[in-house]
C-alpha cells in the first residue's frame, strides 16, 4: 500500500496518552507492513507544549496551509490543568487563543479538503472532537468524545447525533473516539482497515491491548481471542493462522512451525488457548468472512473460497456457530446501519 500522510494536531495542554497511544500504534503497524504505510508529523499553533503530566514537548512543525494528498488528520484532546511543569505553562488565554487557531485551521483548511479529497481521513481522541465540533466538522453527523464531554459536545455540534455509549463512531471521512485509551481502540481499527486484521493484531498484541472489532463492541476481538497465554510455540502457530486464516492448514504443518509432534501441539492448544486449531482456525475464518462482507461487494461463494471454505454452504454453517444472523442478513444489516449513518 502507499504511505499515508498524518497529520496529528496537538493543542494546548494536550493528554499525553491520546498522543502517544495512536502514535505507538502507527510506529508498529510501519515495523510490520511494508512499505511503511504512515508519515507521522505533529503540528500545533505553538512550537512548544507542556502535556497533562507536565511534560514539555517539542519542537512540534506549525499547522500547515496546505494538506497532502489521502491525509489523515488526528485531533487528539486536552487537559484542563497540567502536573509539575517543569517549565512554563501556557494560560487560560493562551490555550484559548491555541484553540481557537486550531479551529480556524480545521475549518479553512481541513474542510475543504475533506469535500475534495476522497481518500482523507478526519480522526478526533477524546476532548477533541469539541474542536471537529466548532469547528462544523461534525456537522450532521454521528460522533462521540468523553463520557465527560459528551453534553459540551452537542452544544458544540447542535446538529450532530450524539453517542454516549460508544468506544469509537465511525461516519463517513470522520471518526471520533471516546476518552484517552479509546483512541488506541480507534487506531487499532484505523490499522485493520487500511493494512489488514493481521497488522493491527501484531500492534495490539505488541502494546498488550485488546483490539476491538467496532466502535459499539466491547468484546475482545477474535483475532485475539486466546492469547493471554505465554506458551511461544503456540504463540507462533497462533501468528501463522492469523496471517493467512484462507489457508488450507493441516496439523502436520502447524506442527512443523510449533516444532512439536501434532499430538502435542493439539494438546498444548487445547491447554493455552481453550478450543481445537480446527476451531480456532474457523472462528478466524468466520470473522475474516463477516469483514469480507462489510467491506467487499464479493458473493457468498466468492468469500467462502478467499476465506478457506469449500463452499458457501460451508461458511453458512460456521458463520451460524459465531454469529446470530446468516451471512446475507448480516451484510443486510450493515449496509442498513451505513445507509442510516449518512450525513
Amino acid at each position: 500500500m502507499k504511505t499515508r500522510p498524518v497529520l496529528l494536531v496537538v493543542p494546548p495542554r494536550p493528554l499525553l496518552l491520546d498522543i502517544a497511544g495512536p502514535a505507538e500504534v502507527l510506529r508498529r503497524a510501519n515495523m510490520v507492513e511494508p512499505p511503511r504505510p504512515f508519515e507521522l508529523r505533529f503540528v500545533s499553533p505553538s512550537r512548544e507544549l507542556v502535556t497533562s503530566v507536565g511534560l514539555p514537548i517539542g519542537p512540534l512543525e506549525q499547522l500547515p496551509n496546505e494538506l497532502p494528498p489521502g491525509v489523515i488528520v488526528i485531533v487528539v484532546g486536552a487537559a484542563d490543568t497540567v502536573l509539575g511543569a517543569a517549565g512554563p505553562r501556557e494560560s487560560d488565554a493562551e490555550r484559548d487563543l491555541g484553540r481557537r487557531a486550531i479551529v480556524g485551521w480545521l475549518r479553512d483548511v481541513v474542510a475543504p479538503s475533506l469535500r475534495s479529497d476522497g481518500e482523507a481521513l478526519i480522526v478526533s481522541i477524546c476532548s477533541g472532537a469539541l474542536l471537529l465540533g466548532e469547528a462544523g466538522l461534525l456537522h450532521r453527523r454521528h460522533c462521540t468524545t468523553h463520557f465527560g464531554m459528551l453534553e459540551d459536545l452537542a452544544r458544540a455540534a447542535p446538529t450532530a447525533t450524539v453517542f454516549a455509549d460508544r468506544l469509537f463512531v465511525e461516519d463517513g471521512a470522520v471518526w471520533t473516539s471516546a476518552g484517552v485509551t479509546a483512541g488506541i481502540d480507534l487506531t487499532l481499527h484505523l490499522v485493520s482497515r487500511l493494512c489488514g486484521p493481521a497488522v493491527a493484531s501484531d500492534a495490539a498484541k505488541h502494546l498488550v491491548v485488546y483490539l476491538r472489532r467496532s466502535g459499539g463492541d466491547p468484546q475482545l476481538s477474535p483475532w485475539l481471542e486466546g492469547r493471554n497465554h505465554l506458551h511461544p510455540a503456540v504463540h507462533l502457530v497462533q501468528d501463522a493462522i492469523c496471517a493467512a486464516p484462507g489457508r488450507d492448514w493441516t496439523v502436520a504443518e502447524l506442527a512443523g512451525i510449533a516444532a512439536a509432534s501434532e499430538r502435542t501441539l493439539s494438546r498444548l492448544f487445547r491447554q493455552n488457548v481453550g478450543t481445537t486449531i480446527p476451531g480456532y482456525v474457523n472462528r478466524l475464518r468466520a470473522t475474516l468472512a463477516a469483514e469480507m462482507l462489510a467491506h467487499s461487494g464479493l458473493g457468498l461463494e466468492q468469500v467462502a473460497e478467499r476465506c478457506g471454505f469449500g463452499s458457501a454452504r460451508q461458511l453458512r454453517r460456521v458463520f451460524a456457530q459465531h454469529h446470530a444472523a446468516s451471512p446475507s442478513v448480516h451484510r443486510a444489516n450493515l449496509r442498513q446501519a451505513a445507509s442510516t449513518a449518512e450525513p
